[in-house]
């Protein structure tokens, strides 16, 4: 949602900007993800909703279902709350990873092949991608048995297809031409 992504920004600027200055940018990532996670569990999020749970209530719930919080993000929780700002954690984390990634010179890419990948055959494909796009690639490997052979890759906007099925889709538009 557009409008969780917008009201999210701020508040993963200035986790990332206090993250980044305390040199904890691994630390804050791995905190926000299991927040985030505990967050988008739909009977929490239902509990927290009630308008009879007092916001102290609200955070303890959380807090318990998170476990050991650090005192930045038991401050960053209630806040949210007392915002009605929780629902935005999982926007907050993404934000903040693009962020982190931005400033570690990593990129994001989605690789989607037919088959799984043995090692040899992702390593290439990862040197392959930090070689064309000038960057550390962070891969996420999906299988799809639909590509019939090859792969997928998605790097932020651009899309590499060198799938079968992409290049008869290919082929069946230049002979409809």
């Amino acid at each position: 949602m557009a409008e969780n992504v917008t009201i999210a920004r701020p508040y993963a600027v200035a986790i990332f900007t206090l993250a980044d200055a305390g040199a904890a940018l691994d630390r804050w990532s791995q905190t926000l993800a299991m927040m985030a996670a505990v967050a988008a569990n739909p009977e929490l999020r239902a509990a927290i909703a009630n308008p009879n749970l007092s916001a102290d209530r609200a955070y303890g719930l959380f807090a318990g279902a998170c476990g050991g919080l650090a005192t930045e993000a038991q401050n960053l929780v209630r806040m949210l709350i007392e915002n009605g700002r929780l629902a935005t954690l999982p926007e907050i984390r993404g934000i903040y990873e693009e962020l982190k990634n931005e400033r570690e010179g990593v990129v994001d890419a989605v690789i989607t092949s037919a088959r799984p990948l043995e090692n040899s055959q992702l390593s290439a494909l990862v040197a392959e991608l930090e070689r064309r796009f000038g960057r550390k690639v962070n891969p996420r490997v999906d299988v799809d048995a639909g590509l019939i052979g090859g792969a997928r890759m998605q790097v932020g906007d651009e899309v590499i297809d060198g799938s079968v099925r992409g290049k008869l889709a290919a082929m069946a538009v230049a002979l409809a031409k």
